[in-house]
């Protein structure tokens, strides 16, 4: 249904921005699908993610990953983070492009010295905050969302300390709304974005290339799990899935859970490498590969 981008200052009232948002979404008769996604959701430690640009990063592809994951015509997703940089806004707008569904952002608008107090107050009573030297990095990187820009509009506004924040806030009913607002070809007050022919093939051969991961790592474990039966519990080695893959050697049993974990974390590894590399291997004997050699350099016979 929506994509609803939530971004301000640290500390400037996101996290409750998007709960009241929430209730007031469930509120609905309809009783729409709503999920938030956040930063807590991963369990990561603010001031050590945001502390090096690679962490931080990384911590972005996977927000972004797990939005793409979750958008569909079904479903209302918020994006609880701090989301202040605005090439970051344009690619969660071209995933909900990509997704043909509604796109808007929440801005909550604090001032810096507020922002910071409540930073403070935070602080002292034990709760979630940034230490002195990191917030003050995130307000001076911070970059304002502007409605002109198409990945910032249509743009919704709160004042949280002027105002405070309530799931009957203007911008809150405003915004409840614009997302749910049946639509018709007379409907000029909402946009739903509409994919591209080159965004709809770029998801066509993301999902052929995790459909073909998925398969062959399957088709491996499967392999080895034989051999090892066959083998009455011994060492599997020189085991050939194909003449033109590498062999498989394990010098000691593997069950099946240690198997199945060690092929969801490749699977994971290749797609988050995937985000600022070359994408996953779209053929099946590639994955097999990949995921051979990544077996045997588990097991250190590589």
């Amino acid at each position: 249904m929506a994509l609803v981008v939530i971004c301000g200052q640290p500390c400037s009232g996101k996290s409750k921005a998007a709960l009241c948002l929430s209730e007031a979404l469930k509120d609905l008769g309809s009783k729409p699908n709503v999920r938030i996604i956040d930063e807590t959701s991963f369990h990561v430690d603010r001031n050590q993610t945001y502390a090096e640009m690679t962490s931080e990063k990384n911590l972005r592809g996977v927000l972004r990953s797990e939005v793409d994951r979750s958008l569909s015509k079904d479903n209302i997703i918020i994006v609880d983070s701090l989301n202040s940089i605005k090439g970051y806004r344009y690619e969660l707008w071209c995933l909900a492009r990509a997704a043909g569904i509604r796109h808007c952002v929440l801005f909550c608008d604090v001032e810096e010295t507020h922002c910071r107090k409540w930073n403070t107050e935070r602080r002292e009573k034990g709760g979630i905050s940034y230490n002195d030297g990191i917030f003050e990095d995130l307000i001076r990187r911070f970059e304002r969302p502007d409605r002109r820009n198409r990945w910032d509009s249509p743009l919704f506004e709160l004042w949280p300390f002027k105002d405070g924040i309530e799931k009957s806030s203007p911008a809150i009913t405003d915004l409840v709304s614009y997302i749910t607002k049946k639509v018709d070809s007379k409907t000029r007050d909402v946009k739903i974005l509409q994919p591209t022919i080159a965004t709809q093939s770029a998801r066509f051969s993301e999902a052929n290339s995790l459909y073909e991961m998925d398969r062959a790592t399957q088709e491996v474990t499967s392999a080895i799990v034989e051999a090892q039966s066959l083998a009455m519990g011994g060492p599997v080695t020189g085991l050939s899935i194909s003449h033109d893959l590498p062999t498989v050697n394990i010098s000691r049993l593997v069950g099946l859970p240690e198997l199945r974990r060690l092929r969801k974390t490749f699977i994971k590894l290749t797609g988050q490498s995937s985000l600022s590399g070359p994408p996953p291997p779209s053929d099946a004997d590639s994955a097999k590969r990949m995921f051979i050699d990544y077996l045997n350099r588990e097991f250190g016979s590589g």
